[in-house]
């Protein structure tokens, strides 16, 4: 379970790093996003991997893992897009943004460890394909609980399913670092 660990850490750091560059360059123009926006954002990448694995080729230069990075941090966007509350034009201190970030990647890790603990690690066996397609799946459960008005039955809420793309997503930027995707 160490090695998970380090290499959960050290996929984070590379997509943190990108999320707090992009903050100094472009500020926290991201506030401005409703839920749906930031879902849509995230479908947009997932599908280009999706067409990306079906073609075995692409022709715009961001690969696979740039992109599975790239959804990683607008599910930590749509994170805090929930505890900030009504999207507006506002500018967040980087270090406010800093640790906000680490708020929810420890949660999410956190998670993580609670479900490697009863599923054993069978990430590990799982295709790039299936992450692909589970980040999908929960993007229409999040559509679908905005459809019904925030609410769920006896499902969890759109925060659970943006903390399971952030895992899925580092999923597969340790399997692709391992050479296995």
């Amino acid at each position: 379970m160490s090695r998970t660990n380090i290499q959960y850490d050290e996929a984070v750091s590379q997509c943190k790093e990108i999320f707090l560059q992009k903050t100094k360059d472009y500020g926290t123009a991201w506030r401005v996003l409703r839920t749906i926006s930031v879902v849509d954002q995230i479908f947009i990448k997932a599908l280009r991997i999706r067409t990306i694995q079906d073609l075995q080729t692409q022709k715009v230069g961001d690969d696979i893992p740039s992109e599975f990075k790239g959804i990683l941090n607008y599910a930590v966007i749509g994170l805090m897009q929930l505890e900030l509350g009504q999207p507006q034009v506002e500018e967040l201190p980087v270090e406010k943004v800093d640790e906000l970030y680490r708020k929810y990647i420890d949660f999410a890790k956190n998670t993580m460890l609670d479900k490697n603990h009863d599923y054993g690690e069978a990430w590990r066996e799982m295709s790039q394909q299936s992450f692909a397609d589970l980040i999908l799946m929960k993007l229409m459960r999040i559509k679908q609980i905005l459809a019904n008005d925030g609410k769920t039955l006896i499902s969890e809420g759109i925060d659970a399913n943006y903390v399971d793309i952030i895992n899925y997503s580092v999923f597969a930027l340790i399997l692709i670092a391992e050479g296995k995707h």
